[in-house]
């Protein structure tokens, strides 16, 4: 039986990510949650030859920015959809800090991102993101997130 608030990264890697994020195709950033904890997630992202965000053969700083708030989404969601059985949230960017990019990923390889949780209050998330290529850091950020109620409009 699976521990949903203490998933092994065989059973994330079977989640349907379109299931815990609110965003859809073409605009889904991450193929694949391999971690999840109510303080961390990490996510896997194969950038394709003609996929949004890619430039040159590379995908671009935005697309990089684009995948860490995904990969946030996809801890708030899965932590909605299978822990606590709600509906998925839609979150918000509040504030970028400190984003350095040191490299952009070529088409053909694979991207890992983790956002780890600083801070959590008042609704708002402070966390701190990486992304990773074949074992290089490539970029890093900290990010202030606010997630929508489900009864709040936007």
């Amino acid at each position: 039986m699976t521990d949903y608030a203490r998933p092994t990264e065989e059973f994330l890697r079977t989640v349907d990510v379109h299931l815990i994020l609110p965003q859809q195709e073409p605009f889904v950033m991450i193929d694949t949650l391999t971690k999840f904890s109510l303080m961390s997630s990490t996510t896997e992202r194969l950038v394709r030859e003609g996929g949004m965000f890619v430039e040159n053969g590379c995908l671009s700083a935005s697309g990089m920015m684009e995948n860490i708030a995904q990969t946030c989404a996809a801890r708030i969601g899965y932590y909605n959809k299978y822990v606590l059985h709600n509906e998925v949230q839609v979150g918000l960017i509040g504030a970028v800090r400190d984003y350095v990019v040191n490299s952009l990923p070529k088409t053909g390889s694979t991207i890992t991102t983790t956002v780890d949780v600083l801070e959590e209050i008042f609704g708002m998330t402070l966390a701190s993101a990486r992304i990773e290529c074949a074992g290089e850091v490539i970029a890093t950020a900290e990010v202030k997130l606010a997630v929508k109620e489900q009864s709040q409009q936007l």
